[in-house]
């Protein structure tokens, strides 16, 4: 065993951890040696969304230490920010194994530190975190969860006072002080218990109310009450609030798919809690089928993720992706508000530099500005600070089927948008259409773009190596040519340059640093290329986009589109 590794594995054994853990660290030696080391031959980075990783022992699982010293570090730079002051914080979690361990953890050691916190009764959704951190005046907010990974997984998401999650300066001085707490001895584990308060329903009240007022048509869903909906929360949290909130826009048809509702960190029923899966749909799927629903909606783990499913015109169940969804939500929220009379001079919209470019075609037509910011919702969250008192956020939302609708919540929220998204299929059902003919119509009216994702993992110690050697070389060695395109742009977001491939030029990006590359092609095609900051994965984006002249075209030109995709795929030997 590598020497470095042997001495972290020597100072869990003989330092202040549980006999439980020396005893597994024990049979890990025994019985599954690479996997002792893969456990202990780093540190799980505190990154600027907090920490995620497999659960297990050692330095580089998801464990009550690792827990311990990454709210320590934010505890110390509360204090610090702070001094004198009463600090508040509020802590929730999700349904995963070991979540509420964590989440209790988590509030002791920020208690034990003299900081006052709200800790939720039992799990909800992330966006409840948010909205709470704004309600109760806190300086900020954790949630243990990993979102919509395996169930071996869980994490940690850090929140500042806005409701949003860490960015700069914030982010990296929580970040230096995580890594300045030396061992678990310097953590105040327990002590500070009467700085505890439990809370629950009474926050669940004004989060119902909140959302309720983000209905724009509630005399369509009086018309359309009894539209067949179909809801999954996928073993997750979003059962704690889901139905109520679609009870309280006024929908009398909710059908729960029972075989899922039960929280469960095991979610025995699917591979991946992710709603972005057909899998993980598919119960819901063949429930909407038995009933001849009008939609299908599914919330991951923590539900800040929405997944929907609608029927296209032939009667077929056709799976959203998270594109097509902003693309309807987004037009859907511009419209109604002209309509309603709601709409303001100084409206704006916010997407993330890898979600569809017909967002911003909808807003230009619409006259409502439109603003692009780096993957994850706490840039938009970070946007509508930096423009408050000036512009009016409307709507913000990403391809990873996430949404933010209003501004009471600063991060990804599928409870709102689940009851939007009702709203909007009984808007369209009440003028007898489909929120399908919506999209196709929305195709003829500002171009059918095409989106695509491809992940790739790279496993082991070497993966985040091979990452980052696959990045540089992109950067190093741009293509001029991609499947017989012409590459006009690259846009480097973290040397913030963008360059013009073929006459040298180059300009700077305003955007923060980010591990991002933008390939801009002649035929209007956008390639982005971003590796994973919680995974040893990159991803890869693909946009393509052309006319569509009527509805009858539709599949020919989905055809053609596509194949264009798999063109760009092959010939950047990303199979």
């Amino acid at each position: 065993m590598d020497a470095a590794i042997e001495t972290q594995v020597n100072i869990w054994l003989n330092g202040n951890y549980d006999q439980d853990t020396k005893n597994e660290i024990l049979r890990l030696q025994k019985d599954s040696p690479d996997e002792l080391a893969e456990s202990f031959y780093r540190t799980l980075e505190f990154g600027t969304g907090g920490i995620r990783g497999l659960m297990g022992v050692g330095p580089n699982r998801m464990n009550k230490y690792t827990i311990g010293v990454a709210t320590q570090g934010f505890a110390n730079y509360l204090n610090k920010t702070f001094p004198g002051a009463e600090i508040k914080m509020a802590i929730a979690h999700d349904c995963r194994n070991n979540s509420r361990f964590f989440a209790e953890t988590t509030a002791n050691v920020f208690a034990a530190n003299g900081i006052k916190v709200f800790l939720f009764d039992a799990l909800r959704p992330t966006p409840e975190l948010s909205f709470a951190i704004r309600l109760l005046g806190c300086n900020g907010g954790v949630v243990c969860t990993a979102s919509h990974n395996p169930k071996e997984y869980n994490g940690y998401k850090a929140y500042w006072n806005d409701g949003g999650q860490l960015v700069p300066p914030h982010d990296k001085n929580v970040i230096r002080e995580v890594e300045a707490v030396a061992s678990v001895d310097d953590v105040k584990w327990n002590g500070g218990e009467a700085n505890i308060t439990i809370i629950g329903k009474e926050v669940d009240t004004e989060y119902i109310k909140m959302v309720k007022s983000l209905s724009v048509y509630p005399e369509v869903i009086a018309n359309q009450h009894d539209l067949k909906i179909v809801y999954t929360s996928i073993h997750g949290s979003g059962i704690m609030l889901v139905p109520q909130v679609l009870e309280a826009f006024g929908f009398t048809n909710v059908t729960i798919v029972d075989e899922q509702a039960k929280p469960d960190g095991n979610f025995p029923t699917v591979v991946y809690p992710n709603p972005e899966e057909a899998e993980a749909m598919s119960i819901g799927l063949k429930k909407a089928k038995e009933i001849d629903a009008d939609i299908l909606l599914g919330t991951d783990p923590d539900a800040d993720r929405v997944g929907i499913a609608i029927k296209n015109n032939k009667g077929e169940w056709v799976l959203m992706n998270g594109n097509q969804t902003a693309v309807l939500a987004f037009t859907y929220m511009i419209e109604a508000r002209k309509a309603k009379g709601l709409a303001r001079a100084n409206d704006m919209v916010v997407k993330t530099i890898v979600t569809t470019d017909m967002i911003n075609e909808v807003a230009k037509q619409n006259n409502v500005a439109c603003y692009d910011v780096l993957t994850g919702f706490k840039w938009i969250a970070e946007l509508i600070k930096e423009k408050e008192g000036k512009e009016n956020y409307v709507i913000g939302g990403e391809e990873s089927f996430g949404m933010m609708i209003g501004d009471q919540v600063r991060d990804k929220d599928a409870v709102s948008a689940v009851a939007f998204l009702s709203e909007m299929a009984a808007y369209e059902k009440n003028n007898d259409k489909l929120l399908y003919d919506k999209l196709i119509e929305l195709y003829i009216q500002y171009g059918f773009y095409l989106e695509h994702l491809i992940s790739i993992t790279k496993k082991g110690m070497r993966g985040q190596e091979e990452i980052a050697e696959m990045m540089q070389s992109y950067r190093n060695n741009p293509p001029s040519v991609i499947n017989g395109v012409k590459v006009l742009q690259l846009l480097d977001y973290q040397l913030q340059v963008g360059k013009n491939i073929q006459t040298g030029a180059t300009w700077d990006i305003s955007l923060p640093k980010s591990n991002v590359l933008q390939f801009l092609l002649e035929d209007g095609t956008k390639i982005s290329a971003r590796p994973s900051g919680t995974e040893p994965k990159i991803k890869f984006y693909f946009s393509v986009n052309t006319k569509l002249a009527n509805k009858e075209a539709y599949e020919a030109t989905h055809t053609t589109l596509m194949a264009r995709i798999k063109g760009i795929i092959e010939d950047m030997k990303l199979k």
